[in-house]
């Protein structure tokens, strides 16, 4: 019969509303980690150029006042060139070692006020470095012995003073081994002596 069959259940309605997934807003320690990664990749951008100006530089600069420097400074200088080569030897690690000292307190999250006064303070420092380094690269000769011309061989150049002070690479580099040494020595017994002093 008819009567008894059962009715047939009707389906579910879909969903009358769909709900999209929201994205979280980032934390705010997200966002300070952000910005500190383009604050550190602007950073290293800036040391790449800074360090491609300073070789360029020295090149310019070796090219403009080496043949000065080694022609009418380094015999004038007491010991003549080798004391000058001496001198130059030793003022180069003393002064890498100044600007690593200051640049290594720098804390730019924290105090960035202060971090720019070390940064003005490391400036003596990388004035000597990059002075003696322009002395050192003067005295390069060319890689190739065909460029050892007339020019090379004039007063101040590099051929000149290789014959001039054959010996003046080695005393520049003794003279760098040593102070730089002796730095380090210093460096281990004030930590030495900041570890006994400190706390417990």
């Amino acid at each position: 019969m008819s009567g008894s069959a059962k009715p047939k259940r009707r389906r579910a309605a879909g969903a009358a509303l769909r709900y999209e997934h929201v994205r979280q807003r980032p934390s705010v320690w997200a966002q300070a980690r952000e910005k500190a990664s383009r604050a550190e990749s602007y950073f290293g951008c800036l040391v790449l150029l800074a360090v491609t100006a300073a070789i360029v530089g020295f090149a310019l600069a070796g090219m403009a006042w080496g043949s000065e420097l080694w022609g009418d400074v380094a015999p004038a200088w007491p010991g003549g060139g080798y004391g000058f080569a001496a001198a130059v030897g030793a003022v180069l690690p003393i002064g890498l070692a100044a600007v690593i000292a200051t640049l290594a307190r720098m804390k730019w999250k924290t105090s960035p006020l202060r971090s720019l006064g070390w940064v003005v303070a490391s400036l003596p420092g990388v004035a000597a470095f990059l002075l003696c380094a322009v002395v050192v690269f003067a005295a390069f000769r060319p890689k190739h012995r065909r460029d050892w011309n007339a020019g090379c061989y004039g007063r101040g150049n590099p051929c000149w003073v290789h014959v001039e002070y054959p010996w003046v690479w080695a005393v520049g580099l003794l003279s760098t081994v040593l102070v730089a040494a002796a730095l380090i020595a210093a460096a281990i017994k004030i930590s030495d002596a900041r570890e006994k002093t400190g706390p417990g």
